[in-house]
């Protein structure tokens, strides 16, 4: 099977946290000497128990609950703005991902929960790492030279077993094309399924011919795929 990159493959491990007795003052200037927009708050082991935010320092200094007054009824956001430490400070329940989920889970999660970054625990609940929108967004970005080398080595080579230069690979700005012969018709929709499932591919342009079983050979041709 092709290596499908998961958040424990982009996720940064060196987390600034907080506990939930760190001082607002020091709150704020962890995550303004990090530049960074959130931080886990993790207890005595290590498990996160909430994530303190910039906009939650700035209702902090601003006196307000929320924007333009906003959540001016709600005493968990005052709650906010009176805190003192980070327990006070933080949101919780914290939502977490694992770093054996797929890219496409932590994105989805992300976009649920209305949030840019997400804590990593491991099966012990321990903090492990943070995943955020740029990381989730890095896995996509890839060179031309890393997707013809993994279409080559991985689909062509190591899954299927085609001998070199069977299948001349060509990508440009992430769309791969492919030229040349293959010894069944139905490996024709697996080769660009394979490439189909690879990071940062957006689409598969195929120009393959197979043979057929006890007959000459057939042209086979499909459209762009994306």
């Amino acid at each position: 099977m092709l290596h499908r990159r998961t958040v424990g493959d982009v996720m940064t491990e060196e987390v600034v946290t907080l506990r939930p007795s760190t001082p607002f003052q020091q709150v704020a200037a962890l995550l303004d000497a990090n530049d960074i927009a959130s931080a886990p708050v993790v207890d005595d082991d290590g498990a996160p128990v909430g994530v303190v935010s910039a906009s939650d320092v700035l209702r902090h200094e601003t006196g307000m609950p929320g924007p333009q007054g906003q959540d001016g009824n709600d005493e968990r956001a005052w709650g906010k703005v009176r805190a003192r430490t980070a327990d006070g400070l933080m949101s919780s329940p914290v939502f977490t991902a694992r770093a054996d989920w797929t890219i496409p889970r932590a994105a989805r999660e992300l976009r649920r929960r209305h949030v840019k970054q997400l804590p990593v625990v491991g099966d012990d609940g321990l903090l492990t790492g943070i995943v955020s929108r740029s990381d989730l967004l890095d896995a996509f970005i890839r060179t031309d030279d890393e997707i013809l080398g993994e279409v080559e080595q991985d689909v062509l080579g190591r899954i299927l077993g085609l001998d070199e230069g069977t299948v001349a690979v060509e990508v440009q700005d992430g769309s791969v094309t492919l030229r040349g012969h293959v010894p069944e018709p139905r490996l024709v929709p697996v080769i660009v399924g394979l490439c189909q499932g690879i990071d940062g591919v957006v689409a598969v342009d195929p120009h393959l011919t197979a043979a057929r079983a006890r007959s000459g050979l057939t042209p086979t041709r499909q459209g762009p795929e994306g």
